[in-house]
């Protein structure tokens, strides 16, 4: 990891030195020893095991969508976009549906080499599921646990929230669970990244599609 790339995420991440509960002990044991059928995955939120099944298809176009314009516009960067990885805070564990790191992360790896340490992570992003226990999941209980582990920005795609709407969460408050600012932007209307190493990338129709159907 270069200088350039620990200055930028030491800027962003405040710190964070909330020791693990036993709570955290017994989650973090019985995850590791799960095994899912394939296309399942799980993750420990907020206190919770929760598996959850592979997106449909209108989830992962978006993701993908997102993805491939990421990887053009951080292109020559010391940050990468990522998927399908553990990334884990104090046995917490996420498997965000994409999320931009530090492209050389083998610093950043856990020492069980379970996943990437949230450390790494500059920006998370959810694109929210069907169902009210996923929309929960994504829109409050990952919102609280990403602020939790001082993760600097949490981008939010909700086709189900009055159509269609971008969210994008900045100023972790780790002591309180909070995002101290927030900008939520209506499907069909562009939203820039405002700040970090993703800083200028726009999520637009071209991504989202158009609105939809309120929810």
């Amino acid at each position: 990891m270069t200088a350039l790339a620990h200055e930028t995420l030491e800027a962003v991440m405040p710190k964070v030195a909330t020791p693990p509960s036993d709570l955290d002990d017994v989650l973090w044991r019985a995850w590791k020893a799960m095994e899912l059928p394939e296309g399942y995955h799980a993750e420990i939120v907020e206190g919770f095991i929760e598996v959850s099944p592979t997106g449909r298809y209108s989830h992962g176009r978006i993701v993908n969508r997102l993805r491939d314009q990421l990887v053009v516009f951080l292109a020559g960067s010391e940050f990468a976009a990522r998927q399908d990885m553990n990334v884990i805070h104090r046995r917490k564990v996420w498997i965000p549906d994409l999320f931009v790191a530090l492209d050389d992360t083998e610093g950043h790896v856990t020492e069980d080499g379970l996943g990437v340490d949230a450390s790494a992570v500059a920006l998370i992003v959810e694109v929210v599921s069907p169902g009210s226990d996923n929309i929960t999941r994504d829109r409050t209980r990952k919102r609280r646990d990403y602020a939790r582990a001082a993760v600097p920005m949490y981008v939010l795609i909700d086709d189900f929230d009055d159509g269609g709407t971008v969210t994008v969460l900045t100023s972790p408050n780790p002591g309180k669970a909070v995002y101290e600012d927030e900008s939520r932007t209506a499907y069909g209307t562009p939203v820039a990244i405002p700040t970090g190493p993703a800083k200028g990338f726009t999520i637009g129709e071209d991504i989202t599609g158009p609105a939809r159907g309120g929810a």
